[in-house]
């Protein structure tokens, strides 16, 4: 099933953003792209916490970082800067006194900006994993992105029931009128082999053992009334398997036994209109079973 979360959190100087979102998949598979410095433990927390809200898609997570609003993303280290010039000019003294450097020392602008860019710092710096308060309020954004995600999941949910439910009453049709076709099958059967035995110039009693075998044989050949029982009660429990939790791979089980039932029925038929009835009762199937991946 398809959809979508995000949701934003700081620690430190940094505000992060936190993005879920799904494609539909049979499987699940989770893929997560975070700062190279937190992997493999951010993947670690965020994969555990997708299981707990997704078992079928495929599930792509962000996480992103950035400087907090209003700090600036460099800064110089002053006392580092005044560290470095101090050891510049006592380097320099050194150097005068033996004769090495003549005239004295003199700190430029351009020097000075120099060693300031030697010394620069991000403010705005990726806190490390190791803190429990990273793992912390990763763990709560991505619970708030995925909660949002669920519920888009949920509403998507709501409409595939609709659909589920207007083609499950159409298998039900299509069993009602294969049921109906199949009535007066074997009389049909009797008449058209006695007709061709006529024009044979065969006349052959009704209550002729071998004529009366043929007959049963066919009548058990034909007999679709344990498949249509069997297609009723799989059509019930697909409905009754809406209203549960976790219910796709459910689904999808009922799903290949429906098929399963409407494909005997297709073997054993010997009239023209039970076959068709089959043929768009199994391309209904299949739309139904396409959807019915999507479900978790």
């Amino acid at each position: 099933m398809t959809g979508y979360g995000r949701a934003s959190f700081s620690v430190g100087n940094s505000d992060f953003t936190v993005e879920v979102a799904s494609v539909n998949q049979r499987g699940l598979a989770v893929s997560v792209a975070a700062p190279a410095d937190w992997m493999p433990d951010a993947e670690r927390v965020v994969v555990a916490l997708v299981r707990e809200h997704a078992t079928r898609g495929k599930v792509s997570v962000a996480v992103r970082y950035a400087a907090a609003s209003g700090v600036s993303s460099f800064s110089w280290d002053p006392a580092a800067l005044e560290e470095s010039v101090q050891k510049l000019e006592k380097n320099a003294a050194s150097l005068r006194e033996r004769g090495l450097m003549p005239g004295g020392f003199e700190l430029s602008s351009e020097m000075l900006l120099r060693l300031a860019e030697l010394h620069r710092t991000s403010a705005g710096a990726l806190p490390s994993f190791e803190d429990a308060e990273v793992a912390a309020a990763l763990t709560t954004g991505t619970r708030e992105a995925l909660e949002k995600f669920a519920a888009m999941r949920s509403r998507e949910g709501e409409t595939l029931e609709k659909d589920f439910r207007m083609r499950l009453g159409r298998l039900r049709d299509w069993a009602a009128k294969i049921r109906e076709a199949s009535v007066g099958t074997v009389e049909t059967h009797r008449n058209a082999l006695r007709a061709r035995l006529t024009t044979l110039g065969l006349e052959i009693d009704l209550d002729d053992p071998r004529f009366l075998k043929e007959m049963a044989l066919f009548a058990d050949r034909c007999d679709i009334a344990e498949e249509l029982t069997r297609l009723d009660s799989h059509f019930a429990q697909f409905e009754t398997c809406l209203g549960e939790a976790e219910c796709g791979r459910k689904l999808d089980f009922i799903c290949q036994e429906i098929l399963r039932e409407f494909n005997t029925i297709g073997s054993k038929a010997n009239n023209a209109a039970i076959t068709r009835c089959v043929v768009e009762a199994k391309n209904e199937q299949e739309r139904l079973r396409e959807q019915v991946q999507n479900v978790e």
